[in-house]
């Protein structure tokens, strides 16, 4: 049986129950372009993901932080695809989540790794706070790199969009509404774990 789900919130439909924040934890474009993420929820958020697990405690996360109105704002902003910056001028706060890919003894083993399981921690912590946040590949490495005259070892991944959610109506066209209204799906849990490959565990 699934657990019932909160549409207007597209709270993840599970198996069996999972922790909250997991379960609400999704990805609008549709922001609140007035709405204003705190110092404090900001930092939050850094102090979230600055406590995720590594290999080896090599702690490869690094985050460029842009709060809407501030410099750091902008230049990632204009780092995006025309299709992300169509959406994401309406966040709170603009993060490029960095890894550090080599350090005095060499390479960091699973640095990409690390630097996923950090912004994670990150989104969830926005959800914790009332927040959402977006993550995003539609941006130009080379222009971040630039921006920021990144060094030759780190490396950006990703960028974070955090914001209050808005209604799809402010995305203006039929198709994005339409996306944005649309459920949430993932594979069933019988094509997701095994006890060898094929044979579900669950």
């Amino acid at each position: 049986m699934a657990y019932s789900t909160d549409v207007s919130d597209k709270e993840a439909a599970t198996s069996v129950r999972i922790h909250e924040i997991i379960a609400r934890r999704w990805s609008p474009r549709a922001l609140d372009g007035e709405a204003e993420v705190s110092g404090e929820q900001l930092r939050a958020l850094l102090e979230a993901a600055r406590w995720a697990p590594s290999f080896g405690n090599t702690q490869p996360a690094r985050y460029l932080v842009g709060l809407r109105g501030e410099p750091t704002y902008k230049l990632i902003l204009d780092t995006l695809t025309e299709s992300n910056q169509s959406w994401a001028h309406r966040a709170s706060a603009l993060l490029v989540g960095c890894a550090v890919t080599r350090n005095d003894k060499g390479a960091v083993p699973y640095a990409e790794y690390g630097t996923g399981l950090a912004t994670q921690n990150l989104v969830l912590q926005a959800v914790a706070e009332g927040l959402v946040a977006r993550q995003m590949a539609g941006f130009s490495r080379d222009a971040v790199r630039q921006a920021f005259d990144l060094p030759d070892e780190v490396e950006p991944l990703v960028v974070v969009a955090v914001g209050v959610r808005a209604e799809p109506e402010v995305l203006g066209e039929t198709r994005d509404i339409d996306r944005e209204n649309a459920p949430r799906v993932r594979v069933p849990l019988s094509e997701f774990a095994f006890r060898s490959w094929g044979n579900a565990a669950f």
